[in-house]
């Protein structure tokens, strides 16, 4: 194995499966119709090539994260640190689980409908809490100099005026249209899948959904998965 087996590239991947999904092709999707089959397909495929197996990645990673060439980690920033949002509902709820969700132990998916004030159109979307953490200075939207709104790079974003509609997969969760149980969203670590349909009496393993009643928005909804190790 060359140098670049610990090519500090791998501290991208938050897990095997989303290393795999990097080979896996629009063809194998169309033919296979299953991301898991597609996995197992590419894995045997890449046997022995350029692939790394399961053990191989874990080491590449560790070693890509915690080997000499890395700086020492920055410490994150808490953006609801030391705030009063006791008054708005969503961004209090959000602060609650930042902390927990950063630090991986809560995956969270905000659920917002509401007007958008630049446009005037109906607006909704699934949002990824941890994506957002990452992407997005927070500070603004705890400090309420921004409103949080779903953007057309979240999971998933509905224009109800223009009938624009976006998917899009995040480092924690793979969007699913399916098309018997509608949108699902599968956990990227233990594979689990959230439902989302608010006609659900089970959110799915280790989930929950609990709705925010607020003044700010149309429709808030927090929809949390506790991920399993693997």
């Amino acid at each position: 194995m060359d140098a670049n087996f610990f090519s500090t590239n791998i501290a991208k991947y938050s897990t095997y499966e989303e290393y795999l999904d990097e080979h896996i092709t629009q063809q194998d999707l169309f033919y296979l119709e299953d991301q898991d089959v597609a996995r197992e397909i590419v894995e045997l495929r890449y046997k022995g090539k350029d692939l790394l197996s399961r053990k191989q990645f874990e080491e590449a990673k560790k070693r890509a994260l915690h080997g000499p060439r890395t700086t020492k980690k920055k410490t994150e920033k808490i953006c609801s640190y030391g705030k009063d949002l006791s008054q708005y509902p969503l961004l209090y709820a959000l602060a609650k689980r930042e902390v927990l969700v950063r630090d991986g132990k809560l995956s969270t998916i905000i659920f917002i409908r509401d007007v958008d004030k630049h446009t005037g159109h109906e607006i909704s979307g699934y949002i990824d809490y941890a994506h957002r953490l990452k992407t997005d200075d927070f500070e603004d939207y705890f400090s309420r100099k921004k409103k949080l709104m779903p953007k057309p790079t979240d999971l998933s974003y509905y224009n109800w005026k223009t009938q624009t509609l976006r998917y899009n997969n995040s480092s924690t969760f793979q969007v699913i249209a399916d098309s018997e149980r509608g949108l699902l969203f599968k956990h990227r670590r233990d594979r689990k899948t959230i439902d989302v349909d608010p006609k659900s009496s089970d959110p799915g393993f280790n989930s929950t959904r609990k709705n925010i009643k607020t003044n700010e928005y149309l429709q808030c909804v927090l929809y949390e998965h506790h991920p399993r190790r693997r």
